[in-house]
């Protein structure tokens, strides 16, 4: 080496010291200037270099910079900050929130690490569960939420078997099944229960939100937009992330009392009549009691959260009392149901919420999940030893065997009393789940975060107070009748990576997905389902539920694995533009791939037009393809055997019934958001969903119909059934709507005011019906595969119109509010009582009472409003009491018969005075909560 370049190497050696020198690390922790919580994610980036780090869970971070340079602060929903380091080795730093004028902040549909509700490309609900559950009579998480969301929509089912119990709701008037549940953005599992009575559903599984405790939940996301792309197979309609509370060393502890007050309708008003089933004046009596705490774990803001639930709540008893049939509110006395209402429930568990950040890295392991057991009775229909002494036991002699603590005796006008027996259903449901992962983020900023997520759940049918008539004398009363149990394991991989300095920023997410699915259906006990009788003449199995057979039994699989990227581009502060695809490949419906655009653009400082375009995939789930039962239907008042066939059986194949296939769709939504004024939000967009074979479950065949297929027929006649149905991508869809958000809330004083409207009005067309080619033949056939009747209870899962109103005032510690709901038309159609097609639903007609001429059984449930009022008073700072009635003016749906034709009502769903409709039918609710928080 040239001794002339030694001073050269000197001078360099010398500045690279010094840079080294002045050179330090930095550790901090930001947090909310308001709440003084710490903020995870916050990018800390040093302004003169390229690097930076993020914040941990708890708030902290530690980077090398030098003593004179500045370091940047960002995160979405606060005011960037630039600090000076001045030689300081710790730095705490105070973001401001800017929520107040950009509204909550949400996680869905984004993964740039949330963004304000406002400033999303596609429309998002956030629902405090405190703030919408406490003034409020409901009791379960479903039902509050279709009181807070504009098209979220669910009925309370009854008299609809497992149906009862299991809440299914559905976005933007498509199928339960189409809606993904995340829970703290991981995929929670569906049911294993698959819905095959009822005016919601039919067909669908879906998810019980009900077992996930309301105490351990707090806020919901709802993504109101197809997001199949961005999250996978369920995600056609939207997405319902429920986010965990973290809260540490704060007790909670809520606790209610909600019971139906219906003067009108209540058995207990008629009890005179001696012909139905009564409880109290005040029914359906429901406590509640919820509670939340949380403790902090290790030194760096670590946290586990506890909470549990527990419901018991009572049946409800309905009925028409005035039988004069020329008043206008009658009906004749109901032979076929006598005990019909909302069955009773006993439901309790507990989830946890944890998150352990490891020392001051980035990496944070976390964990959460939960048990939940359910335990319920309903009432199956009513049997008579009149009309049926085939399904009662009898002795060698046929002599009846009277059970004086099951059977009675029920006066009947005009003729000799006649002996009945109400079957009781029985459900015991446990729901399981636990997710796990752990974190972190790379030296050059990329986020990670692997997890495994498992859930199982389990349905077991038991029937009670009934009868196996075949057994004669020695039949057992309780039996159990077997049920389905579904597993589902998830384990996902992201990677997410803020890149500032490209446009206005951009977000870029790549993951991969793998799932593996269980379904399996068990049989119950011989006695709950085989026919002892030679002849065949008694009826089979248990009264109510025949128990699931050892020729259901199956244990099915399914894996499937994917992968996706998801990019969000601000291209402009102004401008946003998102864009995602996602492959999938499952081992039974192989390669599938599917894409999302969305955007936003600011159009104004306040004012933002968005819109998105999506398509959209869904697997028959294991549920549909592998589901298999006999049981007991009545139809146009009459009894008959059916046989739901899985998609693979000989009886499925030889009626001509496809293999099920995927369902695809095409999403499009435009809207904006606009808030003129802090206190003031609005937010419209419009949507249009189409879906192409949608699966749903047929209509039924009948062994009587000689024109079958002869191997089709044999198969009905073998089975020794009347009926059969199946699973079949029976239709294609296209809903189009408007939904409409508008808030208001202001604070002066101690005062504050409130206004919430929410709307949804929409439209369902059916557009095509997909007839298998073997039943394409005759209009019989084609009407029996998927008759009007079904037709319209698909129409019915897309309400019209549902608006509601929320108006609370408060001063000082008192508030009062109320809320009005209006519930657009819904038609239904019963199975008809009359002509050569009675019974079918196929053009169901009945009897005029006066002249005997035939009319269409058409039900017309018109729109109704339903208000609530409630008062709240907080004693302190740790007690709050509330009190109020739901459906003070104790409204109900329509009666549903056709009018002038009362006598041949009791045809719906139900067998009751109505159908399941949104609004529900027990009318006042009254109701008080108390809300303890130390």
């Amino acid at each position: 080496m040239s001794f002339k370049l030694l001073p050269c190497f000197t001078s360099l050696l010398l500045c690279a010291l010094s840079t080294i020198a002045q050179s330090q690390k930095i550790n901090g922790k930001v947090t909310d200037a308001t709440t003084g919580q710490p903020l995870e994610g916050v990018t800390v980036h040093v302004k003169s270099a390229p690097k930076g780090t993020q914040t941990n869970a708890a708030g902290l971070f530690s980077l090398d910079a030098a003593a004179s340079d500045v370091l940047e602060f960002s995160s979405i929903g606060y005011a960037p900050q630039q600090v000076n380091v001045n030689g300081q080795t710790q730095l705490d730093v105070k973001m401001v929130s800017l929520i107040a004028e950009l509204g909550p902040i949400v996680s869905v549909g984004t993964r740039s690490g949330g963004r304000a509700k406002t400033e999303t490309a596609v429309p998002v609900d956030v629902i405090s569960v405190n703030q919408a559950g406490l003034p409020t009579a409901n009791m379960e998480l479903t039902s509050l939420l279709n009181a807070s969301a504009p098209s979220f929509n669910y009925n309370k089912q009854s008299g609809s078997d497992g149906a009862d119990q299991i809440d299914l709701a559905t976005l933007r008037g498509l199928g339960p099944d189409q809606t993904l549940v995340l829970v703290n953005g991981k995929r929670r599992h569906q049911t294993a229960f698959v819905a095959v009575f009822g005016t919601r559903g039919r067909g669908n599984s879906g998810t019980d939100l009900n077992a996930i405790p309301e105490a351990s939940i707090d806020r919901v996301e709802i993504l109101r937009d197809g997001a199949s792309a961005q999250y996978g197979s369920d995600a056609i309609a939207g997405v319902i992330n429920i986010i965990l509370k973290k809260d540490v060393n704060h007790l909670n502890i809520t606790t209610g009392y909600a019971g139906y007050y219906d003067h009108k309708y209540n058995t207990y008003f008629s009890r005179d009549l001696k012909q139905y089933e009564y409880a109290n004046p005040i029914d359906g009596n429901a406590v509640t009691v919820g509670a939340n705490y949380g403790l902090p774990l290790g030194k760096h803001g670590g946290f586990i959260n506890f909470s549990g639930n527990f419901l018991k709540q009572g049946k409800t008893f309905r009925q028409v009392g005035d039988t004069d049939l020329t008043h206008a509110n009658s009906l004749p006395i109901n032979s076929g149901r006598r005990a019909h209402g909302d069955g009773s429930v006993t439901s309790g568990g507990g989830m946890f919420n944890l998150e352990v950040p490891v020392s001051t890295s980035s990496t944070t392991i976390y964990a959460f999940g939960g048990y939940n057991y359910k335990s319920s009775d309903a009432y199956a229909y009513t049997r008579s030893f009149a009309g049926h002494p085939e399904r009662f036991p009898t002795n060698a002699a046929g002599q009846l065997i009277f059970y004086p603590d099951i059977m009675e005796s029920i006066p009947t006008p005009g003729s000799v009393p006649d002996t009945i027996f109400n079957p009781h259903i029985q459900t015991h449901i446990q729901d399981l789940s636990l997710a796990a992962g752990v974190k972190g983020s790379t030296h050059n900023n990329w986020k990670w975060d692997l997890s495994n997520t498992l859930g199982r759940n389990d349905f077991h049918f038991y029937g009670d107070k009934t009868f196996n008539a075949s057994l004669g004398s020695t039949t057992p009363t309780h039996f159990n009748d077997g049920g389905y149990s579904f597993l589902q394991n998830t384990t996902n991989l992201t990677f997410t990576k803020d890149i500032p300095h490209i446009g206005a920023g951009f977000n870029l997410a790549l993951g991969a997905e793998y799932r593996y699915e269980r379904y399996n259906i068990y049989a119950g006990d011989e006695n709950s389902w085989k026919n002892y009788d030679p002849n065949f003449i008694k009826a089979t199995g248990a009264q109510g539920f025949p128990g699931y057979r050892p020729t259901d039994e199956v244990t099915a699989t399914r894996s499937n694995i994917a992968g996706f990227v998801d990019a969000e581009w601000d291209i402009t502060t102004k401008f946003l533009l998102g864009a995602a695809i996602r492959a999938e490949n499952y081992n039974d419906f192989g390669f599938t791939s599917n894409y999302k655009l969305a955007a936003r653009y600011k159009v104004a400082p306040h004012f933002n037009i968005r819109g998105s375009v999506s398509t959209g995939y869904r697997a028959p789930s294991l549920q549909q393809i592998n589901y298999s039962s006999q049981f007991t239907n009545v139809q146009g008042g009459r009894i008959s055997e059916v046989k739901i066939a899985p998609n693979t059986n000989p009886i499925t194949q030889a009626a001509g019934i496809p293999a099920l296939k995927q369902e695809k769709s095409v999403n499009a939504s435009l809207g904006f958001s606009w808030k003129p004024i802090s206190d003031l939000t609005i937010t419209l967009d419009g949507y249009m969903v189409k879906v192409k074979d949608r699966v749903v479950l047929s209509g039924q065949f009948n062994k009587s119909d000689s024109t079958l297929d002869p191997v089709f027929l044999k198969a009905l006649t073998d089975l020794r059934i009347d009926n059969a149905q199946f699973f079949a991508n029976a239709v294609n869809t296209t809903n189009t709507g408007l939904d409409l958000v508008i808030d208001y809330h202001t604070k002066w004083g101690s005062q504050h005011f409130r206004a919430l409207f929410t709307g949804n009005i929409q439209h369902m067309n059916i557009d095509n019906i997909n007839v298998p080619d073997k039943l394409n033949d005759s209009y019989l056939h084609r009407n029996e595969f998927f008759s009007e009747r079904e037709q319209h209870f698909v129409l019915a899962s897309a309400p019209p119109a549902k608006l509601g109103l929320n108006l609370e005032y408060g001063i000082k510690k008192f508030s009062v509010g109320t809320r009005l709901d209006y519930y657009g038309k819904i038609v239904l159609l019963g199975y008809g009582y009359e002509g050569d097609l009675g019974g079918t639903g196929i053009d169901p007609q009945v009897a005029l009472d006066a002249d005997g001429k035939l009319v269409k059984e058409q039900f017309n449930y018109n729109g109704k409003v339903t208000t609530d009022v409630y008062a709240s008073y907080r004693f302190s700072s740790h007690i709050a009491w509330f009190l109020g009635a739901d459906n003070i003016f104790n409204v109900h749906p329509d009666l549903g018969y056709v009018p002038g034709a009362k006598l041949s009502a009791y045809d719906g769903e139900t067998g009751g005075p109505w159908d399941a409709v949104q609004m529900g039918f027990n009318g006042i609710r009254l109701f008080t909560k108390v809300a303890l928080n130390f």
